[in-house]
């Protein structure tokens, strides 16, 4: 018998009025995977969130993380989650090291915890922030102590709903390094993201939810191999003034003497568009085939980019 699964979504419905936030979404997590949960507006992402961390409670459908189930036993399943939430929420009354301690006062531990507090002061570079009032820290900042408050009681599985939204790239490329941190050490990591190359870059294992329900539950590799098209970009000796029509709709972008085709795998034969470029009097002097990326995977699955869910 396999290990148990980190988190477990059992056919989970969610209604809120007329709105059918969750259809029947169904799938597990397992130990220690970093996994994304993506989709656009309204897709639900959040509502499953809220379900996971007992905000929200399922119409019907089970929820469970480590085998615990997030209703009926709601107090060992808050101690195994931690979840950074995607709006800035803080008490303006605290310091830093005094929001962390009172979070960790909600699980029961005092001073023998101080020590890991320190840790993520340091790790989490707050430690010269210890005692300014949160009032008094940039949004950036306030996203580290947000992290740092879901993991003061050190939880196995952690759950980031758009921990980047709104901070610089430095903020962003240090949140990264400690967070694949975690990972390395054995954490389960649940990220949801509008920036599709993070999810592309950092993830395992792919969901993807549209209007409640998943429309895609697949490794990263499987996913992008659903990508149904490849790009063309040709450099050419001159400016490309013209297009034959064959060419011209496969054209996403013309910008001097370099273009953009956009092509389908299963209709466009390469050969058959530069012997159909240089027969337009275009003069090819580079060219690079790029395959589908996440982003567009995703838009081809739901028809909409990347979008931060309200």
């Amino acid at each position: 018998m396999g290990q148990t699964a980190a988190v477990t979504i059992d056919k989970l419905h969610k209604r809120f009025g007329s709105l059918h936030a969750l259809k029947g979404v169904d799938f597990s997590i397992e130990q220690g995977e970093f996994f994304g949960l993506l989709g656009p507006n309204g897709a639900g992402k959040s509502t499953l969130i809220n379900c996971l961390a007992g905000l929200v409670r399922p119409d019907s459908g089970r929820l469970s993380v480590m085998g615990y189930d997030v209703v009926t036993e709601y107090r060992h399943t808050r101690r195994l989650l931690g979840v950074v939430p995607q709006e800035l929420v803080y008490d303006p009354f605290f310091e830093v090291r005094e929001a962390l301690q009172f979070q960790a006062g909600y699980f029961g531990l005092g001073k023998e915890n101080n020590d890991w507090i320190d840790e993520l002061l340091v790790t989490l570079n707050l430690a010269d922030r210890a005692t300014t009032n949160m009032r008094a820290l940039s949004g950036g900042m306030k996203r580290r102590v947000l992290i740092g408050q879901a993991l003061v009681h050190k939880p196995p599985v952690v759950v980031l709903d758009e921990p980047t939204a709104g901070v610089d790239v430095e903020l962003r490329q240090s949140l990264w390094r400690f967070i694949k941190r975690l990972h390395s050490e054995g954490h389960t990591i649940v990220l949801t993201t509008h920036y599709l190359e993070e999810a592309e870059n950092l993830c395992e294992r792919i969901a993807i939810l549209d209007h409640g329900a998943a429309v895609a539950l697949e490794t990263k590799s499987e996913l992008l191999a659903r990508g149904i098209c490849r790009s063309l970009h040709v450099v050419s000796s001159h400016k490309i003034e013209t297009l034959p029509d064959q060419l011209r709709e496969k054209a996403r972008h013309i910008n001097g003497n370099s273009m953009e085709l956009r092509l389908r795998k299963d209709k466009d034969s390469i050969v058959s568009v530069l012997d159909a470029i240089r027969d337009a009097g275009i003069d090819i002097v580079d060219i690079q085939v790029v395959e589908d990326r996440l982003e567009d995977v995703f838009v081809q699955l739901t028809g909409e980019g990347g979008g931060r869910e309200s």
